[in-house]
Formats: structure tokens, sequence, C-alpha cells
């Protein structure tokens, strides 16, 4: 839950930046969270960030400070298209109270749905 924290206060400020620019549009008018332009970017900056942080490096600036690493079964790194599935599949698996989430607990391989379904799994690399 750590890194989940670091990386949503990354996702965060970066979601900030990508407002400023709806917000100078509207003449410094607060932006319309309902825009479904808005919603669109919103959900295209966080997607970039964790696909192109999963598929090129393996891990976010938050796994990496929890020694924590995306890999495929054989060890790699996840293909973009992999840490693309990986992304949404993660949103559905927070939508029944974080069920995909909890899911780990009892699976035999300890996976989340996003990882199964995307065929990836988090890692913990000890020092």
């Amino acid at each position: 839950m750590g890194a989940v924290l670091y990386d949503a206060l990354l996702v965060l400020a970066l979601l900030f930046l990508a407002t400023l620019p709806f917000i100078a549009a509207r003449g410094g008018e607060p932006v319309e969270p309902r825009d479904p332009v808005y919603r669109l970017v919103m959900l295209l900056v966080a997607w970039l960030f964790y696909a192109i942080f999963w598929s090129r490096y393996g891990r976010t600036l938050g796994l990496q400070s929890w020694r924590l690493r995306i890999e495929t079964a054989d060890g790699g790194k996840p293909t973009f298209a992999a840490a693309t599935l990986r992304f949404f599949a993660a949103i559905v698996s927070w939508l029944p109270v974080g069920l995909g989430f909890w899911w780990q607990l009892w699976d035999r391989d300890q996976l989340t749905w996003h990882d199964r379904w995307s065929g990836t799994r988090l890692r913990y690399y000890p020092k």
C-alpha cells in the first residue's frame, strides 16, 4: 500500500499539471469535472504514467522505493500492451470494493485479477 500511496501522489501531481491548460482555456474558471474531454485526458495521463513505467522499467517510482517490480512469468518486463491491460484490469479490480486485489489472499499463485488477466505479477526483491 505504501507504493500505491507514493504513486498516487505522483499521479496527482501530473493530473494537476494536466488540469492547468483546461483552467487556462476557461479564463481561470474551475474545470467542470463531468466534461468528457477532461475526464479522458485525466485517464490518459494516469494510463501513460503506469504503462510507460511498467513496460520500460518494470516499476514506478513508488514500486522502486519498496523494492517491488512488475514482471512477466519468465521474469521479464511486461510489454506496453500487457502494461496497458494491467492498468485497465486494475481499475476493474478496484470496482467491487477492491475484491480483485484481495483475491491474491486466496489465489494459489497469490495473483490479483489484473495479474492473471495481463500475465504479470508483482515481485519483491530484498536488498
